[in-house]
Order: C-alpha cells, then sequence, then structure tokens
C-alpha cells in the first residue's frame, strides 16, 4: 500500500513538472507573438497610441480617459492629446481648442530597435508654425516588445509632457 501510495505522488509530481513547462512555453510563445505584432504595426508604419496617463514636466501625473490618442499610418498623423503645464504663448482671445490636437500630412519618421527588441520612433511635423502656440517640434516615442509606450511631446512654446499608454492596431 505504501509503495502505491509512493507511486502515485511520484506520477502527481511528474505530471505537474509537466505541466508547469507547458504553461511557460505558451507563455513564451504569446510574448513572441505579441513581440511580432508590435514590430508589424510599427514597420508598416499604422498603430494608435492610446494614452492612459499625462506626465507634465511640473506638477502631478494624471490618469486620463480612453479618448486621447496619437494615430500614425504612412501618410498622416492625429493628435488628440490633453496638455498640462506652462505655455509661453497665449492663445488667441477667445479661443476655447486647448491640448496637442493637429494632424499632419507632412512629417519625417524614423524607427529604431534596440537590441533588447524595443522600438524609437521619432516623428517631427515639417508643417509646424513656431508662431502657433500650439506648434509641436518632435514626438518621440519608446515602445516596449508588450506594447506598453512612453510618448514625449516637445513644443516650441510649451513645457514638454510626456503620456503612458499602449500601441494597438488601428481600427
Amino acid at each position: 500500500m505504501k509503495t502505491l501510495v509512493k507511486l502515485f505522488l511520484a506520477l502527481a509530481v511528474i505530471c505537474g513538472g509537466l505541466n508547469a513547462a507547458q504553461a511557460q512555453s505558451t507563455k513564451k510563445e504569446k510574448q513572441a507573438a505579441k513581440a511580432a505584432a508590435i514590430k508589424k504595426l510599427i514597420e508598416n508604419v499604422n498603430f494608435v497610441f492610446e494614452a492612459n496617463m499625462a506626465i507634465p514636466q511640473t506638477g502631478n501625473s494624471r490618469q486620463l480617459t480612453p479618448e486621447y490618442d496619437l494615430k500614425v499610418v504612412k501618410d498622416t498623423i492625429t493628435a488628440f492629446l490633453p496638455y498640462f503645464g506652462q505655455a509661453y504663448i497665449a492663445p488667441a482671445p477667445g479661443e476655447t481648442e486647448g491640448g496637442i490636437k493637429f494632424t499632419s500630412t507632412n512629417f519625417a519618421y524614423t524607427s529604431k530597435q534596440k537590441k533588447n527588441g524595443s522600438w524609437e520612433i521619432s516623428i517631427k511635423p515639417n508643417d509646424h508654425n513656431i508662431a502657433d502656440w500650439r506648434d509641436v517640434q518632435q514626438l518621440r516615442l519608446s515602445i516596449s516588445t508588450d506594447g506598453y509606450a512612453t510618448l514625449q511631446v516637445t513644443s516650441s512654446n510649451r513645457d514638454p509632457i510626456s503620456f503612458y499608454g499602449t500601441i494597438v492596431a488601428k481600427e
């Protein structure tokens, strides 16, 4: 009877070990599939950065509602992001549109994959107007293989601001 119990315990340990090994390989496969999907989005220049948190240069970070994003396709970038920080040029009287809101079809896009698999993307709008209080000089995205990203926005007339979020496929 004791031999049967030992045999049963040994069998349970072996089955448990096989199940854990299978779960680890499944997790690695899922991570590899996610990294491949992110790579495809970036190489095809067809993705959306969905902002979850804004981090101004001064002040506290702020959680964001889901509608804020940066859409990037081969021929157009569209930004709809909030802005918290100091502006050096005031908007025109009666101006009610704030934030980082623009569409550009004239921009430079460069992407570079790092050794660890993450990505660095630089977007420089060429149609910017330094006299405009909402002018954006550069957008820099740092994207992990899991799809988490940091967006840094540098403007001519406002303090820099960063956003945390995720990269998703454009609908």
